[in-house]
């Protein structure tokens, strides 16, 4: 691991050929699932052997064994929040079969095995062929043994304030708006004082917003949809940004985060798509690096036990941030990246280690501050690579299923919930001063709703009405659905606790109607 002794960078000239990091962060997916398969070509991976597969005992204390998948679809999502996922941990990773039984009681066999299945070497057209190509790093681990924002949080700030916890439904939009209060200094920050050019690029609302200080208007002009991306990989290098992060699409049909029950071969196309962007750029792509990792692992089996970790700071409110969580997918990516095989432990805060070295920033936290840089497993000091693959083709119509459509756009899962509310707690308790170039951003109709409110009272009239219009045509379905999910809580609530939240609920109904 490198020095955190930061040397003045006035008159030295860098040698570093890596001028561009794009950091693409996706969902939900274990190692073990997506790459541990990949052991077939690169024999050294920690990851599937076929003579000794791993296994869980279910309820009826059978063995479920690792096995090989082709499904491209879970239709039941395996819970992943921080108590799920301690369970999952118990017994050197022997819970996750149990966990999952136990908050689905009627799941059959199938989908007891899809939590410990994995997909076949070559099955991935996209995430398999970087894997061949480039660096797999098979001892990279989510920053906390929990759910998606505090992994992102981490991945951006190296902290995350003390919280792990998702909120609750609409109960914990009154009850828990800590989560939305991550006013740390994050790696934007970092960015914008020593000029260090960056761009956000979104499938749809983006969760990095979260992030207090990006919602600031200096920041919000650097957040862009990705046809914004798309063209600026097809011009001149030098107007690339330094820096840029992607976010996939959550929300609606067309979801290609990969956070199940959305169609994994979505995510393949986002991915395959972002990679030939970069590869036909001839001059970008010879100064590119881009990062390829999950956030977490999504509730699915790895057979790797979560080494120990060092807490970020003195916020312990939830949790005690002193073990990493699971493995999780991870590929560097770049003419300066070989076709090799990286063991050093990494977790996200290892990318912001490598950008804060990188550009000489300020730093970012104490476990940022020791985790190890990931420009170890990169060889910049001789010259590119000149066999990098030109392209990844994925075959039309490979995911075209009405089937399968239907349970993504029905699908709401915990992440939905918090960016909805997301949207809510800013509309109900923030003056965000936005711009209309933030308005495509909200492809959801109920966010579309809320920001085009919010732009109209701050003068951006004909965004805000069309924003607006666009949503009433598909309000009455989200809001009745809203509600049913209310009224099922409702019917839960017994305690006198429980009464006083279901009184809430009761409020908010009124609200949407």
């Amino acid at each position: 691991m490198k020095s955190s002794t930061y040397l003045p960078t006035d008159n030295i000239i860098s040698t570093d050929p890596i001028k561009h990091v794009v950091f693409l962060m996706m969902e939900n997916q274990s190692f073990d699932r997506k790459l541990g398969d990949v052991k077939k070509i690169k024999p050294e991976i920690e990851g599937i052997d076929p003579d000794n597969l791993h296994y869980n005992y279910d309820e009826h204390y059978d063995k479920i064994y690792q096995k090989e998948t082709t499904a491209l679809q879970m239709s039941l999502d395996p819970l992943h929040d921080d108590e799920a996922v301690h369970q999952q941990l118990l017994n050197h990773n022997a819970g996750f079969v149990h966990n999952f039984v136990a908050n689905y009681p009627t799941c059959t066999f199938d989908d007891k095995q899809g939590v410990m299945s994995y997909y076949p070497y070559g099955f991935l057209p996209a995430t398999h062929a970087l894997a061949a190509e480039f660096t797999v790093c098979d001892h990279w681990f989510s920053s906390v043994p929990g759910p998606t924002w505090t992994n992102r949080f981490f991945a951006l700030s190296g902290t995350s304030n003390g919280r792990v916890k998702m909120i609750d439904g609409l109960t914990d939009f009154y009850n828990y708006p800590q989560l939305f209060y991550q006013n740390q200094t994050n790696i934007f920050d970092r960015l914008d004082e020593n000029g260090i050019s960056w761009k956000c690029y979104c499938g749809d609302f983006p969760i990095s917003l979260v992030l207090t200080h990006n919602r600031e208007p200096d920041k919000l002009n650097n957040y862009h949809i990705m046809d914004q991306f798309y063209q600026d990989a097809n011009g001149p290098e030098e107007d690339f940004p330094q820096f840029s992060f992607i976010e996939p699409k959550y929300l609606g049909a067309d979801q290609n985060d990969d956070h199940p029950p959305h169609n994994t071969m979505k995510a393949e196309r986002l991915i395959a798509d972002i990679y030939n962007a970069l590869r036909r750029n001839n001059e970008l792509w010879m100064s590119i690096l881009l990062v390829l990792v999950y956030d977490e692992h999504g509730g699915f089996y790895d057979h790797v036990e979560p080494p120990a970790a060092l807490p970020p700071d003195d916020h312990k409110e939830e949790y005690t941030f002193d073990r990493l969580g699971l493995r999780v997918p991870a590929i560097l990516i770049s003419p300066w990246a070989k076709k090799s095989l990286e063991k050093t432990v990494f977790d996200h805060t290892s990318l912001l280690k490598y950008l804060i070295e990188k550009w000489d920033l300020g730093e970012l936290g104490e476990r940022t501050r020791h985790a190890n840089n990931i420009d170890i497993a990169l060889d910049t000091k001789g010259q590119p690579r000149n066999d990098c693959m030109g392209a990844i083709f994925i075959p039309d119509g490979i995911y075209n299923d009405n089937k399968m459509a239907l349970l993504e756009s029905n699908a709401c899962n915990d992440n939905h919930t918090a960016i909805h509310a997301f949207a809510d707690f800013i509309n109900k308790t923030e003056a965000v001063k936005t711009v209309p170039d933030i308005a495509p951003l909200s492809k959801g109709a109920k966010l579309k709703d809320k920001i085009g409110r919010k732009l109209e009272l701050h003068g951006f009239w004909r965004t805000g009405k069309w924003l607006r219009k666009t949503a009433d045509q598909h309000r009455k379905a989200e809001i009745d659905r809203t509600l049913k999910i209310a009224d099922n809580k409702l019917a839960m609530f017994h305690t006198e606790r429980k009464f006083k939240r279901a009184e809430k609920l009761q409020t908010m109904k009124k609200i949407h109607r």
